[in-house]
């Protein structure tokens, strides 16, 4: 176990969960089971989080572009979704953990954003960790549609084109309201943010595993956390800015 500074943990967390698929295919099992057994990593790491005291937690649980994936498959892992958020729940009462979801959820079967919705009333009393489960989402529809919105805004009087900053736009955002995330993990060695969080991962520091999400461990994840732990933010300021300002 490393020995990790509270004080210089991420805020805001954030993973790709990736590789459950290549997981199951190179030990010659049904994909299916990979995802089974990340659910397995993703509790685990909502427990760690939880006891490290990170107060946001993203994960990238199911893309726009998963849709055209299997048939079989999609239907699979939206009946895995269901049972994991019926089966955390109590957990997440016990933990004051408090549920949250973006991406486009209309897309989601009427089961799936059923059990969603009763996870979140039911957790929305929680002033613990926020984890947030990014599902149908895709970074570019989440811009375009918060650009169509703040668009009807400024047509209806709401808002001058004036007075649009960052700020003003981020707000408009599926994440509208959260901090960006500090840190964001991506498992399975591919290099790429995929269409995650575009606007949000600006500054955030990125870090890349060949690990497969199912072989994910604690030391894994905290070797991950020391990893950004040693880096120096400077958020466009030189390191001698930083330092003084330390």
């Amino acid at each position: 176990m490393m020995n990790l500074d509270p004080e210089k943990l991420p805020l805001h967390l954030a993973i790709i969960m990736d590789g459950n698929g290549r997981w199951a295919q190179q030990r010659m099992l049904k994909r299916i089971v990979g995802h089974q057994r990340g659910a397995e990593t993703v509790n685990m790491v909502v427990e760690q989080a939880w006891r490290l005291g990170i107060k946001y937690l993203t994960l990238f649980a199911f893309s726009s572009e998963n849709w055209s994936r299997p048939a079989m498959e999609v239907r699979a892992l939206m009946t895995l979704l269901k049972k994991y958020i019926r089966q955390e729940t109590a957990r997440m009462m016990r933990k004051n953990i408090r549920y949250n979801v973006i991406g486009n959820r209309s897309d989601l079967p009427d089961d799936v954003n059923a059990t969603l919705d009763e996870a979140i009333r039911q957790t929305s009393g929680n002033t613990g960790m926020l984890l947030t489960l990014a599902l149908s989402y895709g970074g570019r529809q989440e811009l375009s549609m918060a650009a169509s919105r703040l668009a009807r805004d400024v047509v209806a009087g709401k808002c001058s084109p004036d007075e649009i900053t960052t700020d003003v736009f981020g707000s408009y955002l599926d994440t509208g309201g959260l901090p960006d995330p500090d840190f964001l993990i991506r498992t399975s060695g591919e290099m790429r943010i995929s269409n995650f969080l575009l606007w949000q991962l600006a500054y955030t520091e990125l870090y890349f595993t060949e690990t497969n999400w199912p072989d994910f461990t604690i030391n894994e994840f905290q070797k991950a956390l020391a990893d950004f732990q040693a880096r120096e933010r400077r958020f466009g300021k030189t390191s001698d800015q930083i330092s003084k300002r330390n």
